[in-house]
């Protein structure tokens, strides 16, 4: 091998192993989307993505299969953290808990205040949402500018958000049910259950072919097919023993992480961000479903986020890290609003069959993750110096590699 090809293998393994490497390539593949869209292909673009494959779309493929991959990898990653992680205590677990309360109340508020009674009304989950891909890059950019407790924070902070807006996504997104297509999805999830608990199988085989038949079953019940990829990451075998390679679920999830950040997730924003912009796309910002999601992501998350934390802080229910103040709270809670992954994905719930209101809801949550993401950074770049302590050790106890 060359000396110029081991320079670009070196240079390639860094990029994949950078924390803000996948949120680059999904800010790459929505460009490149956008620009091909509202080029004179575009139509032809935005009509690759409705052909049928095997009954169904090639977005709906993406939508409810490879995102039930996703789905799958975020149920591994609540599951490390309940185990092994921020979430494993309960005291420690309690300070993102609460901020995950304050990031999805009031930003969820603000869009039915000022949507509430109309067709938009069902966009209420919509500015709830968190990207964890975008908004631990962003953090990765600051690099020891911010504390390490905050990229843990900010990590089990967007875990739990994103826990909200599964349970949002099956309770409110729910289309026409089958009880007995449902009923036997939960069967199946309980035969993989009883395997992993009272048969102790190890093999990651039957969980995946059981996995597979039990998003089958969702899809037919009615029930977002992806809850399934969450269902299936609570029936995989874990070991409460931290970084177990024998472990089913910690290999599974070393296997899943670069697949969904190089592969699943790129392919989502080019299926996705296809927005159209016409001649007075501005004027779409100004509806009150565009200014819902826009104040929630960028004004409702980071005062929620603060609001909720003080006070609980304040009570004495639980408290802050030695090394983060109330600054580095408000920044996280500003990288809390770059929603674009699961906010795009709760507007195709929302609006199915809309494609002007989710065009004009695509571009408020893509304009809103874009200034959100833009002022958390510069407000941690510079308000986001780590709070002088003596005791180092005394912030999160929590492993600080990358996440």
């Amino acid at each position: 091998m060359s000396v110029v090809q081991k320079k670009l293998s070196k240079t390639f393994k860094e990029f994949t192993e950078s924390g803000k490497s996948g949120g680059i390539l999904l800010v790459v593949c929505t460009v490149l989307s956008l620009i091909i869209t509202n080029s004179p292909i575009g139509a032809n673009y935005l009509s690759l993505w409705q052909m049928y494959v095997g009954g169904l779309s090639v977005e709906h493929w993406v939508n409810d299969a490879l995102m039930a991959i996703f789905f799958l990898l975020i149920g591994l990653e609540l599951e490390r953290e309940l185990y092994n992680g921020e979430l494993s205590n309960f005291k420690r677990a309690l300070l993102p808990v609460f901020a995950a309360i304050g990031g999805l109340s009031l930003p969820a508020s603000i869009h039915f205040l000022l949507n509430n009674g109309t067709a938009a009304q069902a966009g209420i989950g919509i500015p709830t949402a968190t990207d964890i891909a975008f908004a631990l890059g962003v953090l990765a950019l600051l690099g020891s500018r911010v504390p390490a407790s905050l990229k843990i924070f900010l990590t089990a902070l967007a875990v739990m958000d994103d826990l909200g807006a599964i349970i949002i996504i099956a309770v409110f997104y729910t289309a026409e049910l089958s009880a007995a297509y449902l009923f036997a999805a939960l069967a199946v999830w309980g035969t993989l259950v009883a395997l992993n608990r009272f048969f102790l199988v190890k093999s990651l085989v039957p969980y995946l072919v059981g996995g597979a038949l039990v998003w089958f079953l969702m899809l037919k019940s009615g029930v977002h097919a992806t809850i399934a990829g969450v269902l299936l990451a609570f029936a995989i075998p874990f070991s409460a023993k931290e970084d177990d390679e024998e472990s089913p679920s910690h290999r599974l999830e070393h296997v899943l992480h670069k697949p969904v950040a190089f592969i699943i997730l790129p392919i989502f924003a080019l299926c996705n961000t296809g927005i159209v912009l016409s001649a007075d796309w501005s004027s779409t910002l100004a509806t009150s479903n565009s200014l819902g999601i826009m104040g929630g992501l960028i004004f409702g998350k980071p005062i929620g986020i603060t609001l909720v934390s003080f006070i609980a802080v304040s009570s004495g229910i639980c408290r802050l890290p030695l090394d983060l103040n109330w600054r580095h709270v408000f920044g996280a809670g500003l990288l809390g609003g770059i929603g674009f992954t699961m906010s795009i994905f709760i507007t195709n719930l929302a609006f199915a069959g809309q494609s002007s209101v989710i065009n004009a809801s695509k571009m408020a949550i893509l304009l809103a993750s874009l200034t959100a993401g833009t002022i958390g950074f510069l407000w941690l770049k510079l308000l986001g110096e780590p709070e002088a302590t003596d005791a180092d050790t005394d912030t999160m106890d929590f492993d600080t590699t990358e996440v």
